[in-house]
Protein backbone atom coordinates (compact mmCIF):
# COMPACT_ATOMS: atom_id res chain seq x y z
CA UNK A 1 0.00 0.00 0.00
CA UNK A 2 1.49 3.34 -0.97
CA UNK A 3 0.59 6.97 -0.77
CA UNK A 4 -0.79 6.89 -4.32
CA UNK A 5 -3.38 4.32 -3.24
CA UNK A 6 -4.58 6.38 -0.27
CA UNK A 7 -5.91 9.87 -0.88
CA UNK A 8 -4.97 12.71 1.41
CA UNK A 9 -8.64 13.16 2.25
CA UNK A 10 -8.82 9.53 3.40
CA UNK A 11 -5.73 9.96 5.55
CA UNK A 12 -7.24 13.07 7.12
CA UNK A 13 -10.45 11.20 7.88
CA UNK A 14 -8.50 8.33 9.47
CA UNK A 15 -6.49 10.80 11.57
CA UNK A 16 -9.63 12.61 12.69
CA UNK A 17 -11.35 9.37 13.60
CA UNK A 18 -8.49 7.59 15.36
CA UNK A 19 -6.38 10.58 16.43
CA UNK A 20 -3.07 9.83 18.11
CA UNK A 21 -3.46 6.10 17.49
CA UNK A 22 -3.45 6.70 13.74
CA UNK A 23 -0.27 8.78 13.97
CA UNK A 24 1.44 6.18 16.16
CA UNK A 25 0.42 3.15 14.11
CA UNK A 26 0.99 4.77 10.72
CA UNK A 27 4.61 5.71 11.35
CA UNK A 28 5.29 2.55 13.39
CA UNK A 29 4.23 0.26 10.55
CA UNK A 30 6.15 2.30 7.98
CA UNK A 31 9.34 2.23 10.06
CA UNK A 32 8.93 -1.50 10.59
CA UNK A 33 9.33 -1.94 6.84
CA UNK A 34 5.73 -1.73 5.59
CA UNK A 35 5.38 0.95 2.85
CA UNK A 36 2.54 2.94 4.41
CA UNK A 37 2.41 6.76 4.12
CA UNK A 38 3.56 7.28 7.70
CA UNK A 39 5.16 10.63 6.96
CA UNK A 40 1.93 11.96 5.47
CA UNK A 41 -0.08 10.69 8.45
CA UNK A 42 2.36 12.50 10.77
CA UNK A 43 2.02 15.72 8.77
CA UNK A 44 -1.75 15.42 8.89
CA UNK A 45 -1.53 14.93 12.66
CA UNK A 46 0.51 18.12 12.97
CA UNK A 47 -1.96 19.94 10.74
CA UNK A 48 -4.89 18.83 12.90
CA UNK A 49 -3.01 19.94 15.99
CA UNK A 50 -2.54 23.36 14.38
CA UNK A 51 -6.27 23.61 13.77
CA UNK A 52 -7.04 22.64 17.38
CA UNK A 53 -8.45 19.18 16.61
CA UNK A 54 -5.50 17.39 18.27
CA UNK A 55 -3.01 18.33 20.96
CA UNK A 56 0.47 19.26 19.69
CA UNK A 57 2.41 17.45 22.42
CA UNK A 58 0.35 14.26 22.27
CA UNK A 59 0.73 14.23 18.47
CA UNK A 60 4.49 14.72 18.76
CA UNK A 61 4.77 12.03 21.42
CA UNK A 62 2.74 9.59 19.31
CA UNK A 63 4.97 10.22 16.28
CA UNK A 64 8.19 9.75 18.27
CA UNK A 65 6.93 6.59 19.98
CA UNK A 66 5.71 5.10 16.70
CA UNK A 67 8.99 5.87 14.93
CA UNK A 68 11.10 4.37 17.72
CA UNK A 69 9.05 1.21 18.15
CA UNK A 70 8.60 0.68 14.41
CA UNK A 71 12.31 0.97 13.70
CA UNK A 72 13.09 -1.40 16.57
CA UNK A 73 10.80 -4.01 15.02
CA UNK A 74 12.44 -3.47 11.64
CA UNK A 75 15.90 -3.80 13.19
CA UNK A 76 15.19 -7.18 14.77
CA UNK A 77 13.48 -8.48 11.63
CA UNK A 78 16.55 -7.50 9.63
CA UNK A 79 18.96 -8.95 12.18
CA UNK A 80 17.24 -12.34 12.40
CA UNK A 81 15.95 -12.86 8.85
CA UNK A 82 17.14 -10.03 6.65
CA UNK A 83 20.39 -11.32 5.13
CA UNK A 84 18.98 -14.52 3.55
CA UNK A 85 16.06 -12.50 2.20
CA UNK A 86 18.43 -9.90 0.76
CA UNK A 87 20.44 -12.62 -0.96
CA UNK A 88 17.28 -14.04 -2.54
CA UNK A 89 16.39 -10.58 -3.83
CA UNK A 90 19.90 -10.30 -5.23
CA UNK A 91 19.54 -13.61 -7.04
CA UNK A 92 16.24 -12.47 -8.48
CA UNK A 93 17.88 -9.39 -9.98
CA UNK A 94 21.15 -11.23 -10.76
CA UNK A 95 23.22 -9.16 -8.35
CA UNK A 96 26.37 -11.04 -7.25
CA UNK A 97 26.59 -11.88 -3.55
CA UNK A 98 29.97 -10.12 -3.40
CA UNK A 99 28.40 -6.88 -4.60
CA UNK A 100 25.61 -7.19 -2.04
CA UNK A 101 28.30 -7.71 0.57
CA UNK A 102 30.03 -4.51 -0.53
CA UNK A 103 26.78 -2.57 -0.18
CA UNK A 104 26.30 -4.10 3.28
CA UNK A 105 29.83 -3.07 4.25
CA UNK A 106 29.22 0.45 2.94
CA UNK A 107 26.04 0.70 5.00
CA UNK A 108 27.81 -0.66 8.09
CA UNK A 109 30.39 2.12 7.91
CA UNK A 110 27.63 4.74 7.83
CA UNK A 111 24.93 2.94 9.83
CA UNK A 112 24.72 5.55 12.59
CA UNK A 113 24.21 8.38 10.11
CA UNK A 114 21.73 6.31 8.10
CA UNK A 115 19.58 5.54 11.15
CA UNK A 116 19.73 9.11 12.46
CA UNK A 117 19.02 10.93 9.18
CA UNK A 118 17.22 8.11 7.34
CA UNK A 119 13.70 9.32 8.12
CA UNK A 120 14.27 12.40 6.00
CA UNK A 121 15.10 10.27 2.95
CA UNK A 122 12.50 8.50 0.79
CA UNK A 123 12.57 4.69 1.11
CA UNK A 124 15.44 4.78 3.63
CA UNK A 125 12.85 5.75 6.26
CA UNK A 126 11.24 2.36 5.60
CA UNK A 127 14.38 0.26 5.29
CA UNK A 128 16.92 1.90 7.64
CA UNK A 129 15.87 -0.27 10.59
CA UNK A 130 15.97 -3.61 8.74
CA UNK A 131 19.24 -2.65 7.03
CA UNK A 132 20.81 -1.76 10.38
CA UNK A 133 19.81 -5.21 11.62
CA UNK A 134 21.23 -6.90 8.52
CA UNK A 135 24.49 -4.98 9.00
CA UNK A 136 24.65 -6.24 12.62
CA UNK A 137 24.80 -2.69 13.98
CA UNK A 138 25.25 -2.91 17.78
CA UNK A 139 21.81 -2.59 19.33
CA UNK A 140 22.84 0.01 21.92
CA UNK A 141 24.20 2.28 19.21
CA UNK A 142 21.15 1.65 17.06
CA UNK A 143 18.75 2.48 19.89
CA UNK A 144 20.40 5.81 20.67
CA UNK A 145 20.62 6.86 17.02
CA UNK A 146 17.07 5.69 16.44
CA UNK A 147 15.70 7.60 19.43
CA UNK A 148 17.56 10.81 18.56
CA UNK A 149 16.61 10.57 14.89
CA UNK A 150 12.97 9.87 15.70
CA UNK A 151 12.78 12.87 18.05
CA UNK A 152 14.36 15.19 15.45
CA UNK A 153 12.26 13.93 12.53
CA UNK A 154 8.96 13.98 14.43
CA UNK A 155 9.67 17.44 15.83
CA UNK A 156 10.37 18.81 12.34
CA UNK A 157 7.35 17.16 10.67
CA UNK A 158 4.78 17.92 13.37
CA UNK A 159 6.02 21.48 13.93
CA UNK A 160 6.12 22.28 10.20
CA UNK A 161 2.55 21.09 9.75
CA UNK A 162 1.43 22.76 12.99
CA UNK A 163 2.62 26.23 11.93
CA UNK A 164 2.79 26.20 8.12
CA UNK A 165 -0.47 24.28 7.82
CA UNK A 166 -2.18 27.52 8.77
CA UNK A 167 -0.72 29.47 5.83
CA UNK A 168 0.05 26.79 3.22
CA UNK A 169 -2.36 24.21 1.84
CA UNK A 170 -1.77 20.79 3.37
CA UNK A 171 -1.52 19.24 -0.11
CA UNK A 172 1.31 21.66 -1.00
CA UNK A 173 3.16 21.01 2.25
CA UNK A 174 2.98 17.23 1.75
CA UNK A 175 4.20 17.64 -1.84
CA UNK A 176 7.18 19.78 -0.76
CA UNK A 177 8.23 17.31 1.93
CA UNK A 178 7.91 14.39 -0.51
CA UNK A 179 10.02 16.21 -3.12
CA UNK A 180 12.71 16.93 -0.54
CA UNK A 181 12.78 13.24 0.47
CA UNK A 182 13.14 12.10 -3.16
CA UNK A 183 15.95 14.59 -3.86
CA UNK A 184 17.73 13.37 -0.72
CA UNK A 185 17.34 9.78 -1.96
CA UNK A 186 18.84 10.64 -5.35
CA UNK A 187 21.82 12.35 -3.72
CA UNK A 188 22.35 9.40 -1.37
CA UNK A 189 22.14 6.93 -4.25
CA UNK A 190 24.72 8.89 -6.23
CA UNK A 191 26.99 9.04 -3.17
CA UNK A 192 26.88 5.23 -2.84
CA UNK A 193 26.75 4.11 -6.46
CA UNK A 194 29.31 6.43 -8.08
CA UNK A 195 32.27 5.34 -5.90
CA UNK A 196 31.37 1.66 -6.47
CA UNK A 197 31.15 2.27 -10.22
CA UNK A 198 34.48 4.11 -10.27
CA UNK A 199 36.11 1.33 -8.27
CA UNK A 200 34.75 -1.35 -10.60
CA UNK A 201 35.92 0.66 -13.60
CA UNK A 202 39.42 1.01 -12.13
CA UNK A 203 39.64 -2.72 -11.43
CA UNK A 204 38.54 -3.48 -14.99
CA UNK A 205 41.13 -1.07 -16.35
CA UNK A 206 43.91 -2.64 -14.30
CA UNK A 207 42.95 -6.13 -15.44
CA UNK A 208 42.89 -5.04 -19.08
CA UNK A 209 46.42 -3.63 -18.75
CA UNK A 210 47.84 -6.84 -17.28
Amino acid sequence: MTLELISLETIQEIARQYGYGAVFLGIALENAGIPLPGETITLVGGFLAGSGELNYWFTLGSAIAGAVIGDNCGYWIGRTRGWPFLLRIGQLFRIPEAQIGEIKEQFSKNAAKAVFFGRFIALLRIFAGPLAGIAQMPYGQFFLCNLAGAALWASVMVTLAFFFGRIVALEQLVAWIAQFAVIALLLLTAWIVIPLWLEARQVKKVKSEE
